[in-house]
C-alpha cells in the first residue's frame, strides 16, 4: 500500500511539473547563426557548425571562456574530435572557468586519460564535499531531503567509440556549462552538481576519429557503400581488447568500467544519461523502453520518471520538428548496461539513440544526414534532460528516498536472508569473484567455521555469507539470480548473469534456518594463501592445475626457461619433510636433473610469489610411494606455445578480443593475431613454428589449396581449436565428426499452427538462447578438464546451435545434462533440444587434434569458471589421444 501511495503522489508531483515546466521554456534555435568574435571562421561548406549554433540562444556566453573552435581549428562536426583534442578542451576549460574542477579517474588500456568533471556554481566550489557527503548519508538512511537539496547529474558520452555524437556534443555542452550565463544556467549550477564525462571509451572514439577524417575529403559522399561508412575490423566501437564497455559496468573487467563505478558509488547520481547511435535509417530514441522488458529489481517509479523526462525530450523534437520514438526495441533487463546499472541503485538511467551518420554525411531512408545534425540532436536531449529534471526536482528527490525506504521493505520481507559462497580449493577465482562485490559496495562477512549446506562444505576463510539485508540487495537478489521464466522473453542482451556461477564457485541461497547453520563473523578474515618456502637442494619441485592462475605460473616458468613437465595421471610424492602429498593429473613438475637455469629455486618462488599460486611443493625422490615415479613417460614435457588466433573481417572481435584478453592478461601469454586473408602465408612461413590455431564465430571462405594446407599442419601435430560456429566449420570440413542440428529440426520444435501472423516475432525470440546458462556434464580425468573438481560445470550459451557427436568418453567430455538449463531464459522446446547433446569434443587427426567447444568459455572477460578449458586446450592437449 505504502508503494501504490506513493506512485499516485508521485504521478501528481510529475503531472504539475510537467504542465508547468513545458509552458514555461523556450526552446533554443539550432540553426547557425553569427559567429561570435571569438571564433576562429572556417571555410562553412563542410560539414560542421560554430558552438553556437549547436546552443540555445536564450543563453549568453562569457567570452572569456575558449570556444571549441578555438582550440580545435574547425567547428564542431567539421572533423570527428580525437581524444586528445577533447582531453585538451577539457582541461582548458577547468583551467578558465571557476565552475569546473576536473580530475583523472584513470587510464586506459593505451594509457589515455579518463576525464571527470565537477561542474557547479562558483558558489558551491568549495562546498562541495560537505554537499557530496549530505547526498549519501541521505541515500544511505532514506531520510527525506528538502525540496533545495541538490540534484546529481552523471553525463556520460560515447561509450562506443564509432557512436561519437555523443563525445562531439560534449564539446558544446561543456562549454554551455563553463561559459552560460542566464537564468536556464544558474537554475542548473546554482544548487546542483553535474558529473561530466566527456568520453566512456576513449580507446574506441580515438579508433574512429581515425577512421572516419583519414576518408573524408574536401567533397562529402553520402553513399552508405563508401569506404567511410564501412568500418574496418576491428570497429572502433569496443575498447583496447575489443570489448564492448556497455557490458562492462556490472562485470569491471576493462579499467575504463572501474574507475567509471568507483565514481558513480562516490557520488550516486540522480540522474544518469547514456548516449548511443543505432542505425543510419533511424530517427532518434529515448527512453523508456518497453515496460514490460525492464529489470524485475527495477522499481516501477524508476519507469515513471523516465516517462517524465521523456515529455521534455518529445516537446523540444517537436519544436524543431524532428522524428523520434520511445517505449519500443529496447530495454533496461540487463544490469550490466550503462542505462540499467543505475536503476538498480536508485538513479535514473537513460539511454538515448541517434541515428548514426557513420562518418560525416550518409543517405538515409530520411534524406541526407550529416553528423553535424547527430551532434545538435544529442545536445538537444543533454539540455531537456537538464530542464525535464529540474522541473521535476521534487519527484526525483522523494524517489531516491522511497527507493532506500523500498529496498529496506524488500530485503526485510525476502525469504532468502543471503548467500553462501566459497571454495576450498582455488583462492584465485574465489578472490576475483570477491573483489567485484567489493567494487559494488556488496556487503559480505567470511565464514569462520567449517559449515555444511546441501551437501557442500564451505571452509573457514575459504567461504562467505553475502547478507540481502543490505543497501545493495537489489544488485545482489540480481547476481544471484536463477529466474528462467519472464513476463516478456524478448531480450536486447542476455537474460541472466549469475556471478556465482560465472566463477563457478560452491554457493546456496538461503532462509533464516539454514543461515543459522552458517558460522561468520563480520571481523573474521579470508585464509591467507601461505607460500610455503621452496627448498633449494629438491629432486624436484611441482604444483597443482587446480589454481586459477596455475597457467600463468606454467607460462612464466615456460618464458623463464624452466623445463616443465604434466602429469598424465594423479601421483603421491614424498615431500622434503618426509610427509607425502597426491597431486592429480594435470600437475606440472619441475625436476630439477633436466637442463634448468642455474638460479632454479629463485626463478620458481619468484613467479609464485608474483602470481600467489598455493603451494609449491618441494618432492625429495623421483620414486613415488604410488602412481608414476617422476621420471615416468606419462610425465609430458610442456613445450613453450606459439598460439595464433585467426581474426580480420568475417570473424567476431568480440570472440577474438576476449581469447587475446585472457591470454594476455591472466596467463601472460603472447597469441599471434592473424586475419584469415593471410593465414596461409603464416603457416607458410618457416621461421615461427605455429603450434596452436583458434578460431572464433565467423564466416570462413577458404580454397581447396588453403583447406589442404590447413589439414597437413593438422596431421603434422598441429592443435586447431574452434569455438561456436567455427565448430560447424571444422565439422563441415570432416575435421570434426559432429553434427550441428539444422534450423529446420529446430523449426519443427515449435507447434505453429495456433499462431497469427503478430505471433512471428516472440516465436522468433522463443528459438533464440538469449544468455543463459546451461549445466554440462564433463570428465575431470580428460585433459581438457584438468584441474577441475566437480562432474558439473556451468557454462554460458549465446547461441541456440545444438551439436551432436560421438557420445565415446574420449571423444566427447563434455555434454550437456538432462536438464541443463540453470539460469536464463530458454524456452522449454530448446532446452529440450539442448539436453544431452554436445558441450566439448575432440578428435585425432594424424598427429595432431581438432578441439570443438560449443560455447564461449571467455565470454565477456567474466566466465573464470570455463576460461581454464582454453588453457588446457593449449597446454594439456599433448595428452589428448
Amino acid at each position: 500500500m505504502l508503494v501504490n501511495l506513493y506512485q499516485c503522489a508521485l504521478k501528481r508531483r510529475l503531472a504539475l511539473a510537467t504542465t508547468l515546466a513545458l509552458g514555461a521554456f523556450t526552446l533554443g534555435a539550432v540553426a547557425p547563426q553569427t559567429a561570435q568574435a571569438e571564433s576562429v571562421i572556417i571555410t562553412p561548406d563542410r560539414g560542421g557548425k560554430s558552438v553556437h549554433a549547436y546552443l540555445p540562444d536564450s543563453v549568453t556566453y562569457n567570452p572569456a571562456i575558449p570556444t571549441p573552435e578555438s582550440v580545435l581549428g574547425a567547428n564542431i562536426g567539421e572533423w570527428h574530435v580525437r581524444h586528445d583534442q577533447l582531453v585538451e578542451y577539457m582541461k582548458l576549460l577547468a583551467a578558465t572557468s571557476d565552475r569546473i574542477t576536473i580530475e583523472e579517474t584513470g587510464r586506459t588500456h593505451e594509457n589515455r586519460p579518463l576525464l571527470l568533471m565537477t561542474i557547479t556554481a562558483p558558489k558551491n566550489r568549495t562546498n562541495l564535499p560537505a554537499m557530496r557527503q549530505a547526498h549519501i548519508k541521505a541515500m544511505k538512511s532514506g531520510d527525506p531531503v528538502s525540496d533545495d537539496a541538490p540534484l546529481v547529474f552523471y553525463m556520460g558520452y560515447s561509450i562506443h567509440g564509432n557512436e561519437p555524437s555523443g563525445s562531439n556534443a560534449a564539446l558544446a555542452l561543456a562549454y554551455y556549462l563553463a561559459a552560460g550565463e542566464g537564468e536556464e544556467v544558474d537554475a542548473l549550477l546554482n544548487n546542483n552538481i553535474v558529473l561530466f564525462d566527456p568520453s566512456f571509451n576513449p580507446d574506441g572514439l580515438s579508433r574512429f576519429a581515425q577512421w572516419a577524417n583519414m576518408h573524408k575529403g574536401k567533397q562529402l559522399v553520402s553513399d552508405s557503400r563508401h569506404r567511410e561508412h564501412d568500418e574496418g575490423w576491428p570497429s572502433g566501437r569496443t575498447n583496447h581488447y575489443w570489448f564492448d564497455l556497455n557490458r562492462d559496468w556490472l562485470l569491471l573487467a576493462h579499467p575504463e568500467s572501474r574507475a567509471r563505478i568507483k565514481q558513480f558509488h562516490k557520488w550516486r547520481p540522480h540522474v544518469l544519461t547514456d548516449f548511443h547511435e543505432m542505425g543510419t535509417d533511424s530517427t532518434y530514441f529515448f527512453q523508456p523502453g518497453v515496460r514490460s522488458r525492464k529489470n524485475p529489481m527495477t522499481p516501477d517509479e524508476n519507469v515513471t520518471l523516465t516517462e517524465a523526462l521523456a515529455q521534455y525530450h518529445a516537446a523540444a523534437f517537436d519544436a524543431q520538428g524532428k522524428l523520434y520514438f520511445t517505449e519500443e526495441a529496447f530495454d533496461d533487463f540487463y544490469a550490466g548496461k550503462g542505462s540499467t546499472y543505475p536503476d538498480l541503485h536508485g538513479s535514473i538511467g537513460i539511454l538515448f539513440e541517434q541515428a548514426s551518420s557513420r562518418g560525416h554525411l550518409q543517405s538515409s531512408i530520411n534524406g541526407e544526414l550529416a553528423f553535424s545534425d547527430t551532434i545538435a540532436n544529442q545536445i538537444t536531449t543533454s539540455l531537456s534532460t537538464f530542464r525535464g529534471a529540474l522541473a521535476n526536482k521534487a519527484a526525483i528527490l522523494d524517489y531516491q528516498s522511497n527507493f532506500v525506504e523500498s529496498t529496506k521493505a524488500q530485503a526485510k520481507n525476502d525469504d532468502t536472508v543471503g548467500y553462501v559462497v566459497g571454495d576450498s580449493q582455488d583462492m584465485g577465482r574465489f578472490n576475483a569473484f570477491l573483489g567485484l562485490l567489493e567494487q559494488h559496495n556488496i556487503r559480505f562477512e567470511v565464514v569462520n567455521k567449517t559449515s555444511k549446506v546441501d551437501g557442500v562444505t564451505y571452509q573457514p576463510g575459504r567461504a562467505v555469507f553475502v547478507p540481502t539485508n543490505q543497501p545493495q540487495y537489489r544488485l545482489v537478489k540480481s547476481i544471484f539470480s536463477t529466474q528462467t521464466s519472464f513476463e516478456n522473453n524478448t531480450f536486447y542482451d542476455v537474460s541472466t548473469w549469475n556471478l556465482a556461477l560465472a566463477f563457478n564457485l560452491d554457493y546456496a541461497a538461503l532462509d533464516k534456518g539454514d543461515a543459522r547453520d552458517v558460522k561468520r563473523a563480520s571481523d573474521a578474515s579470508l585464509a591467507n594463501i601461505t607460500l610455503n618456502d621452496i627448498e633449494n637442494d629438491a629432486y624436484a619441485y611441482a604444483f597443482s592445475w587446480h589454481h586459477y592462475y596455475a597457467p600463468a605460473m606454467l607460462q612464466t616458468l615456460i618464458e623463464a626457461g624452466v623445463q616443465v613437465r604434466s602429469t598424465e595421471k594423479a601421483f603421491t610424492a614424498i615431500q622434503y619433510d618426509n610427509s607425502t602429498k597426491t597431486l592429480p593429473a594435470g600437475s606440472i613438475v619441475i625436476p630439477k636433473g633436466l637442463r634448468q637455469p642455474d638460479n632454479l629455486t629463485e626463478v620458481v618462488a619468484s613467479a609464485q610469489q608474483q602470481l600467489k599460486v598455493l603451494r609449491v611443493f618441494s618432492f625429495k625422490s623421483g620414486l613415488t610411494p604410488s602412481g608414476a615415479d617422476l621420471g615416468s613417460r606419462s610425465m609430458a614435457p610442456v613445450a613453450a606455445p606459439q598460439v595464433l588466433i585467426v581474426g580480420g573481417e568475417g570473424t567476431s572481435e568480440y570472440e577474438v578480443g576476449e581469447i587475446w584478453h585472457y591470454f594476455d592478461t591472466k596467463v601472460g601469454l603472447a597469441p599471434s593475431i592473424v586475419e584469415q586473408q593471410h593465414l596461409g602465408r603464416a603457416l607458410s612461413d618457416d621461421t615461427i613454428a605455429y603450434t596452436h590455431i583458434i578460431f572464433v564465430s565467423g564466416r570462413y571462405d577458404f580454397s581447396e589449396s588453403q583447406k589442404s594446407q590447413l589439414e597437413q599442419w593438422i596431421k603434422a601435430g598441429g592443435v586447431v581449436i574452434g569455438q561456436k560456429s567455427a565448430l560447424r566449420m571444422l565439422a563441415d570440413n570432416k575435421w570434426l565428426d559432429a553434427e550441428i542440428v539444422s534450423r529446420d529440426s529446430i523449426n519443427n520444435a515449435f507447434d505453429e499452427s495456433a499462431l497469427t501472423y503478430a505471433d512471428g516475432a516472440a516465436l522468433y525470440a522463443r528459438k533464440l538462447v538469449a544468455g543463459a546458462v546451461f549445466e554440462a556434464n564433463i570428465d575431470v580425468t580428460h585433459p581438457l578438464f584438468y584441474g577441475y573438481s566437480n562432474d558439473t560445470l556451468p557454462m554460458f550459451k549465446t547461441s541456440n546451435m545444438i551439436v551432436k557427436a560421438d557420445k565415446s568418453p574420449f571423444v566427447t567430455p563434455a555434454r550437456y545434462t538432462e536438464t541443463p538449463l540453470m539460469a536464463g531464459f530458454s524456452d522449454k522446446a530448446m532446452v529440450a533440444l539442448m539436453a544431452q547433446s554436445t558441450a566439448v569434443t575432440t578428435q585425432k587427426m594424424g598427429r595432431g587434434v581438432v578441439i570443438g567447444f560449443t560455447d564461449n568459455a571467455q565470454f565477456r572477460g567474466y566466465w573464470f569458471g570455463t576460461n581454464k578449458m582454453l588453457a588446457n586446450a593449449i597446454y594439456q592437449s599433448h595428452f589428448i589421444r
